[in-house]
């Protein structure tokens, strides 16, 4: 019993004290292009999974219409389409220089098959150490779901909405003014 006690104890200290280490002196990779510390991915996604399914709304207020899509798309062009793309468009610079690499939201699998809910929760609050800002501050309720409930059926979109999303280019970047 007593060597156990002692392996515990020496276990409780010596793990926190190499994890301190391995983060302090440098060596947890930190830069978009530098390759997911181990067991990162699956922390972040069960940590992500459980907290949504604790706080995502459980219905949308709003109806899953036409003039709902076209709506979202105007919000999805002004704020996602930077990172996430449009439609038969070529990847941003900035997509391309993000860590993990944004998903292709109008396109293929991945949002489309998610309950709108839950995309409302990650365009509210965000999602950590992925570059996806919330816009809980920036959007009204009414605007982040019309960009839910687009990107939920997108591959099901009305082909008004379909060519709404597609005819227009790249959003206009933000301009920074200096003052001096």
């Amino acid at each position: 019993m007593g060597k156990f006690l002692v392996g515990l104890i020496v276990g409780l200290i010596v793990i926190p004290i190499g994890v301190y280490m391995y983060f302090s002196s440098g060596s947890a990779p930190v830069a978009t292009k530098a390759a997911p510390m181990p067991f990162e991915k699956m922390l972040a996604k069960l940590a992500q999974h459980a907290r949504m399914r604790k706080e995502m709304p459980k219905s949308s207020p709003i109806p899953a219409d036409e003039a709902t899509f076209t709506a979202g798309v105007q919000v999805y062009k002004d704020n996602c389409a930077v990172c996430h793309g449009l439609p038969a468009q070529p990847q941003t610079a900035i997509a391309r220089g993000m860590f993990p690499k944004p998903p292709k939201l109008t396109e293929g699998t991945g949002v489309s098959d998610d309950p709108p809910e839950e995309t409302y929760w990650k365009v509210s609050g965000g999602i950590r150490m992925t570059g996806m800002p919330g816009f809980e501050t920036l959007l009204s309720p009414t605007q982040m779901w019309q960009v839910s409930l687009l990107l939920a059926n997108s591959d099901k979109l009305p082909k008004t909405v379909k060519d709404n999303l597609t005819s227009v280019g790249a959003p206009t970047p933000v301009s920074h003014t200096m003052t001096k």
